[in-house]
């Protein structure tokens, strides 16, 4: 959450120029639906894309940066991991490695690669369905 919050911070009040007090104000003023409608959210998704960072962000009212790619680790979750080609995957994307049997993670430099790799092949079979579906 810190990360999100860097980043809104971050955002909110370069781009939209609000000050950081009243940035804080909203997070908290959401946080009841962030916790109890956002976070299930990602329990229930086939595929959850989160970016880790490897920097201190333990307070993200005071953080001066948002965390680069190359500060991060992108942990890929597979609900359920049967038929996705993790050897593939892991050699296909250097320094990647397996945390657990359905959690693979990546060096954040490398998130648009593992999205292209683990998304692009769903991608054409949805399209591929779609055209046999329409062909009929």
């Amino acid at each position: 959450m810190n990360l999100e919050w860097i980043q809104k911070i971050h955002r909110d009040t370069a781009g939209r120029g609000y000050s950081v007090e009243a940035v804080t104000q909203t997070i908290l003023r959401r946080m009841h639906d962030y916790v109890n409608y956002i976070c299930p959210q990602f329990s229930r998704t086939h595929i959850n894309f989160q970016r880790v960072p490897i920097v201190d962000t333990s307070n993200p009212f005071i953080a001066r940066d948002i965390p680069t790619l190359d500060e991060s680790m992108v942990v890929i979750r597979f609900r359920d991991p049967h038929g996705v080609d993790f050897p593939y995957l892991l050699t296909m994307i250097h320094d990647s490695f397996m945390s657990r049997p359905n959690i693979m993670v990546v060096p954040g430099g490398k998130m648009e690669l593992a999205m292209q790799l683990v998304l692009s092949p769903i991608m054409l079979d949805l399209m591929e369905k779609k055209w046999k579906r329409s062909s009929k």
